[in-house]
């Protein structure tokens, strides 16, 4: 808020930087290292976000998960990371996970980063997200209008990695877990058909009648680990996905939507929004009135709705946080970013901030 970032080039071609607060420079070391932090991560999501599906998937992406935890690591800082690969997923219930990847090149992953503080912790929050590395539509194949920039698919993630990384080189005290689903929507023999059942994480059986309806997949497989799978129940889960176009519709191409189980929280991510320039405004909170629109005859529900013109949006985030554990009591809040994740066809690294602001 208030802030302001100057480059000068020198004449030997070298960069100077400068951040500004309130029309004066900052001086202060803590002020320049989170300046700097999330400068640092919103530069970073954008780049992943950039990259063309030959060069980042499910592999790629994970290398770089793996790199970003070895590197904190040797800084110091109480950080872990696993990761479920292929078969295993199946194996082990992640049935969203392993159907949206089940038809590409490279195996779909689920990784799990976590970050201890070493002082008291305030609280823990676990972030999800939806790491589609490129996305085709599946069966319900994208028209080739629709298909290009679906690079950007796997831009929530994105966020939720770099400012992961932020947060543990700021040694925030809140203890913090990253849930990143990362596959790639694709074509084969084995794809995922309309009419087909997937058995989720959480147990509930998902009638397939849109292929491209893919993202709350394998978030629903993310937030059911985050809240019944971690070592300790998380205070917050947060999802963070490009997951619908309606998003644009309901409120704009430059806010995020958020869908948040309580006032308390809802108010403290539009306040983070402000504060951080990743704007965000309040969805329509009614799973009492519209978990009708995914009834289905042969399953738990299907994964699109029934009627498009029904708070589409609120519809998708309902559908994720159906698949939080029953025992699960505590907030949750659902942000789809599709809007803000690019401009003029480029990744903005949205998100980074706003993640940022929530912890501050």
């Amino acid at each position: 808020k208030s802030s302001e970032v100057s480059v000068e080039v020198a004449d030997d071609a070298g960069v100077s930087v400068s951040f500004f607060q309130g029309g004066a420079m900052v001086t202060d070391d803590e002020l320049y290292r989170s300046a700097t932090a999330v400068s640092e991560g919103v530069r970073m999501a954008a780049r992943l976000g950039d990259m063309p599906p030959a060069e980042l998937n499910p592999d790629t992406y994970s290398a770089e998960c793996r790199a970003i935890a070895s590197k904190l690591k040797s800084d110091g800082h109480n950080v872990t990371i696993t990761e479920t690969v292929g078969d295993d997923l199946k194996e082990q219930g992640y049935g969203g996970i392993f159907g949206v990847g089940q038809a590409a090149a490279q195996p779909p992953r689920l990784v799990v980063m976590s970050y201890t503080p070493a002082g008291e912790s305030l609280e823990h929050i676990a972030l999800c997200g939806k790491g589609v590395c490129y996305d085709t539509g599946g069966l319900s194949l994208k028209p080739k209008s629709g298909m290009p920039g679906m690079k950007h698919d796997m831009g929530g993630s994105a966020g939720c990695l770099a400012a992961f990384q932020a947060a543990v080189t700021l040694k925030l005290p809140r203890k913090l877990t990253l849930v990143l689903a990362l596959v790639e929507n694709s074509i084969n023999q084995h794809a995922l058909r309309n009419d087909d059942i997937i058995t989720m994480k959480s147990g509930r059986t998902v009638e397939i009648n849109n292929t491209d309806a893919e993202g709350r997949l394998i978030l629903g497989d993310c937030v059911s680990h985050a809240s019944n799978s971690l070592d300790s129940t998380p205070d917050i889960i947060y999802d963070q996905a490009t997951l619908t176009g309606a998003q644009l519709v309901a409120v704009g191409k430059k806010h995020a939507g958020i869908l948040a189980k309580s006032k308390e929280l809802e108010d403290r991510m539009v306040e983070a929004g402000l504060s951080s320039g990743d704007l965000c405004f309040p969805l329509l909170y009614a799973p009492e009135l519209l978990k009708s629109e995914f009834k289905s005859q042969v399953a738990d529900m299907k994964n699109s709705v029934k009627d498009r013109g029904n708070a589409q949006c609120s519809c998708a985030g309902h559908f994720i946080e159906s698949h939080l554990d029953e025992s699960y009591q505590n907030d949750y809040v659902h942000c789809d970013m599709a809007g803000p994740q690019d401009r003029n066809e480029r990744a903005t690294g949205y998100g980074v901030a706003l993640i940022l602001g929530l912890l501050k």
